[in-house]
């Protein structure tokens, strides 16, 4: 028995085979970088926002016991899509020895985001941008003041007996409701 070769007939057959084969396997060849660029591309959006938490800002003793008021500055692990920035300054508050305890106040003004200073006297909070007032407990003093809210007040915590953390949240000005930034 001899084994028929097939004639030429057959070679745009075979070659249309061939080329269905390589498309095939070129595509599989291809789907698996391209998952996984997608995979990376989208990673950002699947992944929770974490929970601002608490951030260890100082020592007991650092706070004036007279009532006034100190600023701090908040740094934390700050995550912008893919890098993680290891300590960087995310914010700023006061923190003063109230009457209850330990009180700690975002820097931002409610009214239109400007950083709020201490008066010279040590008397009040006064924002350079627009002349809002608040007395050191974070109340508007000053019934003119174009503030929509008081100062926003943040949680804080006594740990270790002398350790002072604080829930770091920024909240969006110009708004009478106190809404958390996300």
């Amino acid at each position: 028995m001899s084994e028929q070769i097939p004639g030429p007939e057959h070679a745009p057959r075979r070659r249309f085979l061939a080329g269905v084969a390589a498309v095939v396997i070129g595509g599989l060849a291809g789907l698996a970088p391209l998952l996984s660029g997608a995979v990376s591309l989208l990673d950002p959006l699947r992944r929770r926002r974490a929970d601002p938490g608490v951030a260890l800002v100082t020592k007991l003793a650092v706070i004036p016991k007279d009532g006034s008021p100190k600023k701090f500055t908040i740094v934390a692990d700050q995550v912008d899509a893919w890098t993680t920035h290891a300590d960087a300054p995310v914010g700023a508050v006061y923190l003063r020895r109230g009457p209850d305890g330990v009180q700690a106040f975002n820097v931002v003004c409610p009214h239109a985001g400007c950083f709020v200073g201490v008066a010279p006297d040590k008397s009040r909070f006064a924002c350079p941008c627009h002349k809002s007032s608040f007395d050191l407990d974070g109340v508007i003093n000053d019934p003119r003041s174009p503030s929509p809210r008081n100062m926003d007040a943040l949680d804080v915590e006594i740990r270790n007996g002398d350790e002072v953390w604080v829930r770091f949240q920024s909240f969006h000005p110009g708004r009478a409701e106190k809404i958390p930034v996300l």
